[in-house]
């Protein structure tokens, strides 16, 4: 385990890393005694950081639940991390949302489905339980960045679970969208594991999923994650965002790239890189 004054040193590393566009090596190889319990005091270490420049936490995000994704990054469980105001970006109905490809590193795309929830969530729960905690379920686009390079600088090797962790899960940003009635799907009455996606990049079908390639059911997730913050202190709070995970792989985005995620009855998020 690491010790405290090493945890807020890659804290920092991260939070620098993040301001100047500069990647990481990679934690696990300059730490190999290195835990997933460290990755995630790290992250949460980071997270803090920038709470303290007043960028509040707006809800969480659960990543790697695909059993071929937790089989490639040597762990049996999904990760978490977590969503701060300054992530949210909003693309209204009929509308391109402009983002700025300098704010990342090296974005990535993903299609999810978002809960934002009505009513706490703590320790175990059921399916049932989080859809009755449910206000609405929402389209979503999660960006994924690499403060901590992807591949070793040196031998190319592929970063670890344990450096995923520390990095907040990847999260870099949200795409939600807003003037659409369909955007609020009813939890209760939508066949959420049917919810389905097509992305689009420059024109091109790049993507297509089902919201049940997220462990059979998106509201599965939420319930672990429950579980999981309780040990923190932490429980899932009224009028957050949760991510449920990706139901695509990440698809990489340049500058000039644009972006069409439809999902049919959910409506349409546009977006492009600038």
């Amino acid at each position: 385990m690491l010790d405290d004054a090493t945890i807020e040193q890659l804290a920092h590393e991260l939070d620098r890393s993040a301001q100047t566009r500069e990647p990481l090596a990679h934690f696990s190889r300059r730490f190999p005694d290195m835990t997933i319990d460290d990755g995630y005091r790290v992250g949460r270490a980071w997270v803090a950081l920038q709470r303290q420049r007043g960028d509040p936490v707006i809800g969480h995000k659960i990543g790697l639940t695909s059993r071929a994704m937790q089989l490639s990054s040597q762990i049996d469980e999904p990760d978490f991390g977590t969503l701060l105001g300054s992530m949210k970006l909003v693309a209204r109905a009929g509308e391109e949302l402009q983002i700025p490809a300098s704010r990342f590193l090296s974005p990535r795309v993903e299609v999810e489905l978002a809960f934002v929830l009505r009513r706490p969530l703590s320790g175990r729960v059921s399916v049932a339980e989080v859809l009755a905690a449910t206000d609405h379920v929402t389209p979503a686009i999660e960006i994924i960045d690499a403060r901590i390079e992807q591949f070793d600088r040196h031998t190319r090797a592929p970063r670890k679970v344990f450096d995923t962790i520390s990095d907040n899960a990847a999260n870099a940003a949200i795409v939600v969208g807003d003037g659409d009635a369909r955007y609020r799907a009813d939890p209760l009455s939508t066949d959420l594991p049917w919810c389905g996606a097509v992305l689009r990049l420059n024109g091109a079908v790049e993507e297509t999923g089902l919201a049940a390639g997220v462990q059979g059911h998106p509201a599965i997730g939420i319930a672990w994650l429950a579980e999981k913050l309780q040990p923190w202190g932490e429980t899932l709070q009224p009028g957050q965002i949760v991510l449920a995970g990706s139901f695509t792989r990440p698809v990489p985005a340049r500058a000039g790239d644009r972006f069409e995620a439809d999902y049919g009855p959910l409506g349409v998020l546009r977006f492009r890189f600038v």
